[in-house]
């Protein structure tokens, strides 16, 4: 699932595109895809013809393109395999083409949303005070975000009963890491998943959290982590930072630190990598 370089990627392919164009149609072409709006996917088409985009917002993983005046949002959710394309207008359609939205200009080029497992899809919210779509005004900043407040996220951290992976994929603590850029900033910093964050000092939580923005920011620099042909960019192009991963996917390789063999443990139905030698595990796990 794409974490917070892979959603800023297509963010910042939707300001260059989209922002600030006006919609005049949409077609939705499978209802699921607008299944997080009520209303329906007529009501949904409704809403937006004639609405001009603003500059595509994130918060964490989640993405959202505000409609001028309106106080509403678009949300995306890319789920597993969703895409946000800019194509042009004659461009034949991908075979699993969910949404179209076409515009009023001369640009030539359509906005689709494309989803071969159909689990992610758009939908129209209200926004907050602070300019969130509503649904995910619980849901925490962002470490790349200049407002993140690193002494509360210690403060948390130490009074949380919990353990440093599940603390990373907390969503209202801290938002944007997923797994792969949580065991990459825990291998950076030497601490196992299992490690008890009530044992972590400030200046380790400190190391921790430059550790994932300097990941985040180097996968942002080559376009995120592609796996598969599932994550793109709105031009259909993909990430390269899996060639640069230290610890997640590498099981059995050699850790670029020690050249311990790196392993793979089954962790809460997903895996964790690590080093055994460099990331030792706790002697007590919470």
């Amino acid at each position: 699932m794409p974490e917070l370089p892979e959603v800023e990627v297509v963010r910042r392919g939707l300001e260059r595109w989209v922002a600030g164009r006006t919609v005049t149609d949409v077609e939705v072409l499978h209802p699921r895809a607008v299944r997080r709006h009520p209303a329906g996917g007529a009501d949904f088409a409704a809403r937006l013809r004639g609405r001009r985009f603003e500059v595509a917002r994130r918060r964490g993983k989640y993405l959202w393109l505000p409609l001028a005046e309106t106080g509403t949002s678009v949300l995306g959710h890319l789920g597993m395999s969703g895409q946000l394309l800019v194509q042009p207008e004659g461009a034949a359609d991908e075979k699993h083409l969910r949404i179209r939205i076409r515009f009023d200009d001369a640009t030539g080029t359509e906005l689709r949303f494309v989803d071969q497992r159909t689990f992610g899809g758009l939908s129209l919210h209200d926004q907050t005070p602070d300019g969130l779509p509503d649904v995910i005004g619980h849901i925490a900043r962002d470490p790349l975000d200049p407002e993140f407040d690193d002494d509360a996220f210690h403060r948390a951290l130490r009074l949380r009963r919990t353990t440093v992976k599940r603390a990373l994929l907390d969503q209202s603590l801290i938002s944007g890491v997923g797994n792969i850029y949580a065991d990459e900033a825990l291998w950076r910093s030497r601490l196992h998943y299992d490690r008890p964050t009530a044992t972590l000092t400030r200046p380790r939580s400190a190391e921790l959290l430059g550790h994932a923005r300097d990941v985040m920011n180097a996968a942002l620099d080559v376009g995120g982590t592609s796996f598969d042909s599932l994550y793109v960019n709105v031009n259909g192009e993909s990430g390269y930072f899996d060639r640069s991963l230290d610890a997640y996917g590498r099981e059995d390789e050699p850790c670029r630190r020690c050249g311990t063999p790196i392993r793979r443990r089954s962790w809460m139905n997903r895996s964790s990598y690590f080093c055994p030698r460099c990331q030792r595990p706790p002697r007590a796990t919470v």
